[in-house]
């Protein structure tokens, strides 16, 4: 495997994209060659005008409407070269350095997809927000309760994949029901799956986190829907 394609869903965030983007720039990946791709959401704060200063250097795609991170993450699929397929959130919740040893696994054939968990090691994270917690937490038993799995973190942004294996997927949800979605596709096609400890440094509502409380009813809908319905 010789390149890694780095999917970037942007929807407002002006005060961390150049900052998360050096951090990209300066991460090895496992040694891989990258392509960033950046999907602008519709993002109205001034995030846009950066983005579009950056078409020489990455691949840039853009929504005329916001319409959700898993719409971006679908947008981008159809545009990646790599070997590999990451996604990194926009912010600076999740250090790109720690992508090395997710990648490792997949660049040694030891598995199909690799998530990075927040969960396994607690005490080296600052989850911020105790009910954000709680409710991973419980969205993350409640998929492995359905799909016979142990995972440890279901929400996690940070996932890697074979690009042959997700293009194979059909990614239906446009917002944050991405992460249950693609999660039980991949638990019912019996994919190489394999979790490995990440940090983490969350954020505040305040500070910029999209996340809500109605997102996580959102997610339930989406376990049942695709552990019965798809």
């Amino acid at each position: 495997m010789k390149k890694v394609s780095i999917l970037i869903p942007v929807y407002n965030e002006i005060n961390t994209l150049v900052k998360l983007l050096e951090k990209v720039e300066n991460a090895d990946f496992a040694g891989l060659e990258k392509e960033i791709i950046l999907i602008d959401d519709y993002s109205v704060d001034g995030t846009r005008e950066i983005i579009k200063n950056l078409e020489d250097k990455y691949k840039v795609l853009y929504h005329n409407v916001n319409m959700g991170k898993g719409a971006a993450i679908r947008t981008g699929l159809k545009h990646v070269e790599g070997d590999i397929v990451v996604i990194q959130d926009a912010d600076l919740e999740y250090n790109p350095q720690e992508y090395d040893q997710i990648l490792k696994l997949i660049i040694d054939d030891q598995a199909d997809v690799v998530y990075g968990s927040r969960f396994i090691n607690l005490d080296t994270n600052n989850t911020v927000i105790k009910i954000n917690f709680l409710a991973n937490k419980f969205l993350t038993l409640m998929a492995n309760l359905l799909f016979g799995s142990s995972l440890t973190d279901m929400e996690t942004c940070y996932k890697a994949f074979r690009s042959d294996f997700i293009k194979d997927i059909v990614i239906e949800s446009n917002g944050f029901d991405f992460d249950p979605e693609i999660t039980a596709k991949i638990l019912k096609k019996k994919a190489r799956f394999k979790e490995v400890p990440i940090s983490y440094c969350g954020r505040t509502f305040l500070e910029g986190k999209k996340i809500t409380w109605k997102d996580g009813f959102h997610a339930i809908f989406a376990l049942i829907k695709y552990r019965f319905f798809c």
